[in-house]
């Protein structure tokens, strides 16, 4: 009886190739979830750790599994610190910058209330009133208390009341203080002045003069600007609306202001 052959099967060799890019889809996948991860994260240093990783395995470089432990490398670690602490300091100088806003608001407010009580006890509330604003606390004066129509030189019988209007600005420490003449509409050309601009500016600088000639008040901290017609507070249609153009403004800045503007 003839033997029956054994059938050989030599095993066939197996294609690993595919391994290659399975191995590099793996490596991105853990990278996408990494990032996902990391765009979850308010932490914006690790988000930028991440991303270079995330980058160098599409550039060739060092990639997200060859780093030896979670840990990123000691040079990152202090980036993430200094962000850390910039942002800690960032945090602080807001913090304080509010503090100081506050607390010099509140004491604006304090200077609002004294002049409002001399207006109030020189009966003056048709001619003087008060408004804090971002800019700081503005006194709107009307022209009629100080000057006659067309003329920049103040009453000589209405300068003690300026003066005393001095004493209101006396402040410690010393504050900016912007005066400021408007106008209303109506044209104006005689031998002193060629406009309304020119006027306005005149009666700044006349009321200024009679401010600073207080000796507690430094006159390093004062500035005139006259605005003309260019400026009104009220429609110069009416008749009230132009009295109400017509008037000089005293403003009383933020200890802040110049302070900002330089920045």
């Amino acid at each position: 009886m003839a033997r029956k052959k054994k059938k050989k099967h030599d095993d066939e060799h197996v294609d690993e190739s595919w391994l290659i890019p399975y191995a590099d889809l793996l490596t991105l996948l853990l990278a996408l979830f990494i990032v996902l991860f990391a765009m979850s994260s308010v932490d914006a240093a690790k988000f930028q750790m991440l991303s270079k990783s995330f980058n160098a395995v599409f550039t060739g470089g060092t990639g997200v599994l060859e780093y030896s432990s979670v840990t990123p490398p000691e040079n990152e670690k202090d980036g993430i610190d200094q962000l850390k602490k910039d942002k800690e300091k960032e945090k602080d100088k807001e913090q304080k910058k509010k503090e100081r806003e506050a607390a010099d608001r509140q004491e604006l407010e304090g200077v609002q209330k004294q002049v409002n009580q001399f207006i109030k006890n020189k009966k003056l509330e048709h001619q003087l009133e008060t408004k804090l604003t971002k800019e700081g606390l503005l006194i709107t004066i009307k022209d009629s208390i100080f000057f006659d129509s067309g003329q920049a030189v103040i009453r000589q019988e209405d300068i003690p009341l300026a003066k005393e209007i001095s004493n209101l600005l006396v402040l410690n420490p010393p504050r900016n203080i912007i005066i400021s003449g408007h106008t209303d509409n109506v044209p104006i050309k005689n031998s002193q002045f060629q406009s309304n601009w020119h006027l306005s500016v005149m009666r700044a600088v006349n009321f200024m003069a009679i401010l600073t000639e207080n000796p507690k008040l430094d006159a390093k901290v004062f500035s005139a600007k006259g605005f003309g017609e260019y400026k009104p507070a009220a429609s110069n249609k009416t008749a009230e609306g132009r009295s109400k153009n017509r008037r000089v403004e005293v403003l009383i800045q933020p200890r802040n202001a110049a302070t900002d503007e330089n920045q």
